[in-house]
Order: C-alpha cells, then sequence, then structure tokens
C-alpha cells in the first residue's frame, strides 16, 4: 500500500492557490477538468518532492472545486485519504474479513470506499489500472455514504 493524497473541497481555487502556493510554498503538478462532472481537480506537492511528484511517488493535496457554488457544513470540505493497493479485491476482502464495511465496494476493478472508526473516509485506488470487474464485487451495493 502507498499513501497518495489528501483531499479538501474548497470553495474559492484562486484563493487557496494562493494561500498553497504563494503563502505556503507548495508546487501545483497537475490540473484536471472533468466538463461532465462540473469540478476542478489540482494536485499539489511540496517543493522537495517535485522529483517524485512527476512520476506520481510523492503524497499529494488534491484541491477539489466544484463550479457550482456550495457551502461546506459538517466537514464536506474534507474529502477522504487514498492509498493505492496492489490488489483492490484482495484488500476490500481482507478488511471484511476483519468486520470492516466497504462502503462503495469496487464494481469497477479500480476504486472503493470506507471508512475509518472516526468516519473518515478512506479511497483505495488499484495499482496500475482496473482489474477485470469480477463477482461478488460487481454485483455488490453501496452502503451508507463515503
Amino acid at each position: 500500500m502507498r499513501f497518495l493524497h489528501t483531499m479538501i473541497r474548497v470553495r474559492d481555487l484562486e484563493e487557496s492557490l494562493d494561500f498553497f502556493c504563494n503563502k505556503l510554498g507548495l508546487i501545483e503538478g497537475r490540473r484536471l477538468d472533468h466538463e461532465a462532472g462540473r469540478f476542478t481537480l489540482v494536485y499539489l506537492h511540496a517543493p522537495k518532492d517535485a522529483k517524485q511528484s512527476k512520476e506520481m511517488q510523492s503524497p499529494e493535496i488534491e484541491l477539489t472545486f466544484n463550479w457550482d457554488p456550495e457551502d461546506y457544513t459538517g466537514g464536506r470540505n474534507f474529502g477522504h485519504l487514498a492509498f493505492e493497493v496492489d490488489n483492490i479485491y484482495a484488500t476490500c476482502q481482507k478488511l471484511m474479513d476483519a468486520g470492516i464495511l466497504i462502503n462503495r465496494p469496487p464494481r469497477d476493478g479500480h476504486m472503493a470506499f470506507t471508512r475509518s472508526p472516526d468516519q473518515i473516509s478512506i479511497e483505495l485506488l488499484q495499482k496500475d489500472g482496473p482489474l477485470p470487474p469480477q463477482e461478488p464485487w460487481l454485483s455488490m451495493a453501496n452502503s451508507g455514504s463515503w
């Protein structure tokens, strides 16, 4: 398992970039605009992580800017912790065997969500792209929120 990023939602992307980059000193590594979903993702890394960030090897902060205005309450501005795993199905099965609920099963062979005991969302992402979809994950329903 490898730590990938922490996601936070921001109300004003330019103000947030000013804080994180100009004031705190982080560097924008990449930016992805998702027209269909109406959001922008901006990945930031620390200066000493610049080389590793180009190879997607360093932990990052993911700023998520939703194009439609929203007031974030109840911790909704903090998104999730993300970890890359070698086998998403084996990881989810291990968690389930330990009594952990998989809130969003890896139906696509790529992504799953669970929660910590303190209800922090944990995203699990399959290393090197999705595995072929398979049962029981393919027909498993979501449970709760993530």
